[in-house]
Order: structure tokens, then C-alpha cells, then sequence
């Protein structure tokens, strides 16, 4: 009985060790960003968090986000959307997208910082982006996301 005892502890703390060191991956998707001369900018492997536990969770602890990587955040319906960098490491950039895609807004923000950072107005998705990103590859308001239908 204290062997079985002892092999689930052990189970549950490499559960738990994984968990929180960011180890859990969301299913992932290309996104092409065009200019809004429709020339294409650049291609990001985006995460897709859809559920509010994936929104919430978001890219909190992790320590290391390549760039030509993102987080897509996906909302049921267009709302000015505020994030912070709460238990956040990594120093990030945000954009605020349309529900046509269109970005409206991009933002760096802060590690660890509570400050809210507001989208200026109601959109329905996020791309968070190491910081710096969107600027490295002229990604700019008025360009455009080309989003899945399935999302």
C-alpha cells in the first residue's frame, strides 16, 4: 500500500511540475498577415486559445516563446478586450484584430505587470507575439489577418 501511495505522489507532482512549467501546448495554426496594400507580411504559428481556461492560462510561466510564434485568442463575439501580463515572464506584443480580421491595435507589454492594456475598440481576437515582433516585420494597425473558418 505505501509503494501505490508513493507512485502516485510521484505521478501527481511530475503532473503538476509539467503544468506549471508552461508545458502544455494548444493546437496550432499558420496565420498569414497581410499590409493593407495586400502584400503578404509574414506567416505566425499561432497557438489557438479558444476556451476560457486556455484565455486564462494564456502564455503564463513560460519562459521562452520563439519568434515567428503567437498566441491566437479567439472571443464569441466583438467586445473591447483587456489583457495583463500577470505570472507572465516573457516580454510580449499584442494586437487586437476585427471580427474581419483587421488589426485595430498593437500594444508591448510588460512581464509580470497587473496594468490593464484595453483594446481602443470592440474586436472579437488577440495575438500576443514576442515584443517586437509585429514592429520586425512592419506589421502595422490597418494590416490584416487572414483567419481560419474554423475558428
Amino acid at each position: 500500500m505505501k509503494r501505490f501511495f508513493l507512485a502516485v505522489c510521484l505521478i501527481a507532482s511530475a503532473a503538476l511540475a509539467a503544468s506549471c512549467s508552461g508545458g502544455g501546448r494548444l493546437p496550432m495554426q499558420t496565420l498569414a498577415i497581410y499590409g493593407a496594400d495586400g502584400a503578404l507580411r509574414a506567416h505566425v504559428e499561432a497557438e489557438i486559445a479558444k476556451t476560457p481556461e486556455e484565455r486564462s492560462k494564456g502564455y503564463m510561466e513560460r519562459t521562452s516563446i520563439p519568434a515567428g510564434t503567437g498566441m491566437l485568442f479567439v472571443f464569441e463575439r466583438d467586445q473591447i478586450l483587456s489583457f495583463w501580463m500577470k505570472n507572465t515572464p516573457t516580454p510580449l506584443s499584442i494586437a487586437y484584430i476585427d471580427s474581419r480580421g483587421v488589426i485595430r491595435d498593437i500594444f508591448d507589454m510588460t512581464p509580470f505587470s497587473l496594468a490593464n492594456v484595453t483594446s481602443t475598440r470592440s474586436v472579437r481576437y488577440a495575438l500576443e507575439v514576442p515584443q517586437g515582433w509585429f514592429a520586425a516585420q512592419g506589421i502595422q494597425t490597418g494590416d490584416c489577418i487572414a483567419l481560419p473558418q474554423d475558428l
